[in-house]
């Protein structure tokens, strides 16, 4: 007796959908939406924090507005991706858990769900902040898309897009309360963002290695970078990013005025300590996953504390 053959197309959202796992459609959006990821959106502080104005209640609520913004358009943008990758989805041993992949949010309502939280939030930046925050907004969903739809296929593009993502969440803040940006504090994000995104590729790939035949891959493209490539990217984006920290703290010179000493430029080995830190789990290949090397190593909380704490008596000039 014949056995029926299996449906072509491969697995469909039911075979995806892990037993137990279904969640209700709300659920399932807000799933999709990566909630985990919404960290990095705190980045949106890092101009005002510079430029030493977080203690004004008016910039603590304009940043909580302009987080709230860029929150919406990054989910606007895992939504899409989501949507227009879930038949793709279906075949990764990971990622068919993915709500949309495993039929939770239907592929429409996805699809809807993004555009209609990217219209908002370009719309509430335009509103509540200023033409420039909502130009941004309308260039980083762009960008994001092209993404997603064509640049993610693109060698070193790839990661130059992601890079830049980051870098427009440091420097939306900035925008929205007309804060200047220095050149160093580009540099310094810019770099820093591509060392964390290198750091992650390279992680993947050393997986990617030790899984057979290569199967397991999260990425299309990263079988066509090696291993080392990828460390030297990191490795140069490192070094970039400190010596742009370097130069901006040393750019007024080494004595401190007023000040008992001179945070600004002590600052800068807890800034080296903090990257010689994350460059260990780099090194393992244990970064795939960047907010939980920061979230959860200890070490690396307290450098950045230690940072932190430098860099505000820099700024109270105490």
């Amino acid at each position: 007796m014949a056995r029926p053959e299996p449906p072509r197309g491969g697995p469909g959202p039911s075979a995806a959908r892990a037993p137990g796992a279904r969640t209700g459609t709300a659920v399932g959006l807000l799933r999709t939406a990566r909630p985990r990821q919404w960290v990095k959106n705190v980045l949106v502080a890092a101009a005002p924090a510079a430029a030493g104005q977080l203690a004004s209640p008016r910039t603590a609520g304009q940043l909580v507005i302009v987080f709230t913004l860029f929150t919406a358009a990054a989910a606007a943008v895992y939504l899409v991706n989501d949507a227009r990758d879930a038949e793709a989805d279906r075949a990764h041993p990971v990622k068919r858990l993915r709500p949309v992949a495993a039929g939770d949010v239907p592929v429409p309502l996805a699809y809807a769900a993004g555009g209609l939280l990217g219209a908002l939030a370009v719309a509430g930046a335009a509103a509540l902040c200023n033409p420039m925050t909502s130009a941004l907004l309308v260039a980083y969903l762009a960008m994001q898309l092209a993404y997603c739809i064509w640049l993610k296929h693109v060698l070193v593009v790839d990661m130059t897009v992601v890079t830049t993502g980051f870098l427009m969440r440091a420097m939306i803040g900035g925008v929205a309360l007309g804060i200047p940006l220095s050149r160093w504090f580009l540099i310094t994000t810019g770099f820093g963002a591509l060392f964390m995104v290198a750091a992650k590729r390279y992680s993947e790939a050393v997986q990617m290695e030790g899984a057979e035949g290569g199967r397991g891959a999260s990425r299309a493209l990263l079988g066509e970078y090696t291993t080392g490539y990828l460390r030297f990217v990191w490795q140069l984006a490192a070094g970039v990013a400190v010596l742009g920290y370097c130069l901006w703290a040393l750019e007024s010179g080494g004595v401190a005025h007023s000040a008992l000493l001179p945070w600004r430029q002590l600052s800068v080995i807890a800034f080296i300590l903090a990257v010689l830190r994350y460059a260990v789990f780099a090194d393992r290949g244990a970064a795939g996953a960047p907010e939980d090397v920061v979230l959860r190593d200890r070490a690396l909380a307290v450098i950045g504390l230690v940072w932190a704490a430098m860099y505000g008596l820099a700024v109270a000039d105490l």
